[in-house]
């Protein structure tokens, strides 16, 4: 198995690729510490994944709040002994408006969860992973692609995508690598909500706005979030021993790095 033994704090669990990448990470043999503010996702994922014979545990956690944080970390190395990989994936955005347009206390809120958020976790975690852990930080293509609507986000996202290289740096004397996985669009429960949306407000079905979607990549589909978790655990797993401070793009080729 890909992660046999290993123990994987994933932070932020929501619907779609969070609870996904748990999952995922539990049937490739690893033990997984769930963090996210609520348990209406979180507490099905630990269920799913112990009936299947895997081992799990849900944490309340704010990312912005230290001692919160903390407890997940603690919870984890009690239970576990230590912390072999940590994904952030802790998701905040500001609302669909223009950049200057957005309220200042929405961006805060934003990067606060997302960079600071994602630090206070690395900060807390990093002391109790032994050489050879790994930590993946999620972002996303609208950093790469700007989509009118996203600045707020993207913004975010792009500080993380410099926090993750520095972090590589610093902590590749540890031997802890670290990643950070660019996805863009989600075949899950958050696009398809936009796709109803986006079909009511255009009078058009929603396999037509899916249609016009997917076929901006290669690939001709909107990637799941099941499928995109596995790049995140190949960064997680030993295969990726050679790999850090890599921006990996897992979006069905819609964007090329040059």
């Amino acid at each position: 198995m890909l992660l046999q033994d290993q123990v994987v704090i994933v932070s932020g669990v929501g619907a779609g690729l969070g609870a996904k990448l748990a999952a995922r990470a539990a049937a490739e043999g690893a033990k997984v510490v769930l963090a996210a503010r609520s348990d209406r996702v979180t507490g099905p994922t630990v269920e799913e994944i112990t009936a299947a014979g895997g081992e799990a545990v849900a944490v309340s956690c704010d990312v912005r709040k230290t001692e919160e944080v903390q407890n997940v970390v603690d919870t984890a190395v009690e239970r576990y002994g230590r912390i072999d990989g940590l994904v952030n994936s802790a998701y905040a955005h500001p609302g669909f408006t223009d950049l200057l347009e957005t309220e200042e206390k929405l961006l805060r809120r934003a990067m606060d969860v997302i960079v600071f958020g994602g630090l206070n976790m690395a900060r807390a975690a990093a002391p109790h992973m032994p050489a050879g852990g790994s930590i993946v930080n999620v972002g996303t293509m609208g950093t790469r692609k700007p989509l009118r609507g996203e600045g707020g986000y993207a913004v975010a996202k792009a500080a993380m995508g410099m926090a993750s290289k520095y972090l590589a740096l610093e902590l590749g004397e540890q031997g802890i690598r670290v990643n950070h996985a660019v996805l863009g669009w989600l075949d899950g429960p958050g696009v398809r909500f936009y796709l109803q949306m986006t079909a009511e407000q255009r009078g058009v079905t929603e396999q037509d706005i899916y249609d016009e979607i997917a076929g901006q990549n290669p690939l001709n589909r909107i990637p799941t979030d099941e499928a995109c978790a596995g790049a995140i655990l190949w960064l997680l797993s030993p295969y990726a021993s050679e790999v850090t401070g890599a921006t990996i793009d897992v979006n069905g080729g819609e964007h090329m790095p040059a």
